[in-house]
């Protein structure tokens, strides 16, 4: 495993979850502070897969506009419930590899809730929308995974539904809930699946019809501009 597929694991494992709890017990506007020590840490791995080279500006820009399509499949979409930023971010993943998927998820998040309004949950939005880019990242690893476009469709469904939807939801238990036990960890993903399932059908939807053309086209720019190799 390269060294910046480890760190992302050991962010993902244990700096976040100590930052969340520390974040948490911060009062009044924390979750800005909590929100940018998440974004600090998640720079760390996403520039050491560059390591013997720096980073190009082009590169960085290529994370923006991913971002801000990300921001933009969240916040235009005027559908509840329908948004494709989480198709974004997973084909982030897939062409970019854990560590820009997990840096256009978390950004997408922060970004987004300057039109949705800011909180205590969107550190944990920030984690569970960039668990989502890391984990496609992940998964298709194995570039030739990606040419069918229902299994596109079925990851994403999946990861939505079985991970990212989950995870939002457990921060609802331990900043709305009174006790956190089995009970209301159960209340809370069964308040949430609908919510997931549709996030998912929209995911599944956009990665058949346009994941591959829009993976084909970051291809392009990759092998054109040598973006993103280490």
């Amino acid at each position: 495993m390269k060294k910046s597929n480890f760190m992302i694991l050991i962010v993902f494992l244990a700096l976040l979850p100590i930052t969340l709890y520390v974040g948490m017990h911060i009062s009044g506007r924390g979750y800005y502070i909590t929100g940018t020590a998440i974004i600090v840490e998640l720079m760390l791995p996403f520039f050491m897969r560059f390591e013997g080279r720096k980073v190009e500006a082009r590169e960085l820009v290529v994370v923006a506009v991913l971002c801000a399509l990300a921001v933009g499949g969240r916040v235009v979409i005027p559908v509840p419930n329908f948004k494709a930023a989480f198709a974004i971010i997973i084909i982030s993943g897939i062409s970019f590899g854990p560590e820009t998927g997990y840096m256009v998820g978390a950004i997408t998040a922060l970004v987004s809730n300057f039109f949705y309004g800011q909180g205590p949950y969107t550190p944990w939005q920030m984690m569970a929308y960039g668990a989502g880019g890391m984990l496609t990242g992940f998964i298709f690893l194995n570039k030739r995974m990606r040419k069918e476009s229902w299994l596109l469709a079925l990851v994403g469904f999946v990861i939505v539904v079985a991970w990212i939807g989950p995870l939002l939801d457990s921060s609802q238990v331990f900043l709305m809930m009174p006790e956190v036990n089995k009970i209301t960890f159960a209340a809370a993903l069964v308040s949430g699946f609908p919510i997931n399932v549709s996030q998912g059908i929209c995911t599944a939807f956009i990665l058949y019809f346009f994941g591959n053309p829009l993976l084909d086209k970051l291809e392009r720019i990759k092998l054109k501009y040598g973006i993103m190799e280490e």
